[in-house]
């Protein structure tokens, strides 16, 4: 096939089905009638010899060649969007507009208060969103421009993906002031005979801890479970729970809970935390200030 034999705006018409799924909300994204989007459709499938898009009571689902050809459709496209639109000068002091960033409520945490700060002295006009980087459609939400970054340990982004690792951390036990643990050092005796609060956190790489723990056949008094970890430093200033948790988080909570952390008993491998964004805007001004705002923040010297 040669490129003489398509139409570009089929390719977008492609890439919008992608991400939306139903015929309806392409055509007023792209200010078509539906069957205008169908004929438009129904020449894709002729040109490329595959249904494309199966049409379920779920909606529009896309076939294993289309799931194939959707990477590199989609860089495709954001090359050819970045080199029309790489003159464009972007002013943070004087712009205005919404951006958002894919994190844990761990990255809420820990980037947010900053992060905010910062804006209010340099982008005034700048308002952020975030969501959560382990939803199940990240991948699609960025690919369409949804999401603008996103940061965490995030193994499901791969193809089609920019990263840059941010900074690496260690695990750490946290527990409140005064706790009876609350001593020079942690053995791994009074981790065991400790009761803990875990957090389960299932699509990011904070999962994996505890499945580290159970494959060293450490066993731990797990009292409760919580599916996020927005409420470890209430519940740790109240109890005698301890939490495994990464360094930098530990740091945040310590101060506002009365709160202290030791070093893990346990030999935990760091965690990589990294910075990924879509080859869409890898070169639009827009996403290079924000990554570059991220990196000075928090990166590592």
């Amino acid at each position: 096939m040669e490129l003489t034999d398509i139409d570009l705006n089929q390719l977008v018409l492609f890439q919008q089905l992608m991400r939306e799924r139903r015929v309806s909300k392409v055509a007023e994204q792209l200010g078509l009638t539906q069957p205008a989007v169908s004929n438009s459709l129904a020449k894709l499938r002729r040109l490329l010899g595959d249904e494309l898009f199966l049409r379920t009571p779920a909606g529009m689902v896309p076939t294993p060649f289309a799931e194939q050809l959707a990477g590199p459709v989609g860089e495709a496209l954001a090359l050819i969007h970045g080199g029309l639109n790489q003159q464009v000068v972007f002013d943070p002091a004087s712009v205005k507009r919404s951006m958002t960033i894919g994190m844990t409520d761990i990255g809420e945490i820990v980037f947010l208060p900053v992060l905010m700060e910062r804006l209010r002295q340099i982008a005034p006009g700048i308002t952020l969103n975030t969501v959560r980087n382990a939803a199940t459609h990240l991948r699609e939400e960025m690919e369409s421009g949804q999401v603008d970054l996103a940061i965490g340990p995030l193994p499901q982004l791969k193809a089609g993906f920019f990263q840059r690792r941010l900074f690496s951390q260690r695990y750490v036990c946290l527990f409140r002031q005064g706790h009876p643990l609350d001593k020079p050092r942690l053995s791994l005796a009074d981790f065991q005979a400790a009761e803990h609060l875990t957090v389960v956190s299932a699509g990011t790489g904070h999962g994996a801890v505890d499945e580290l723990l159970r494959k060293s056949g450490i066993h731990r008094n797990v009292r409760l479970s919580v599916p996020h970890f927005v409420g470890v430093g209430h519940i740790l200033r109240q109890t005698d729970l301890v939490a495994t948790v990464t360094e930098r988080l530990a740091d945040s909570l310590s101060g506002p809970f009365q709160l202290t952390h030791r070093r893990h008993p346990v030999k935990l491998p760091q965690v990589a935390i990294n910075v990924f964004w879509h080859a869409k805007v890898h070169r639009s001004p827009a996403h290079q200030w924000l990554r570059g705002v991220v990196f000075e923040l928090f990166g590592d010297a």
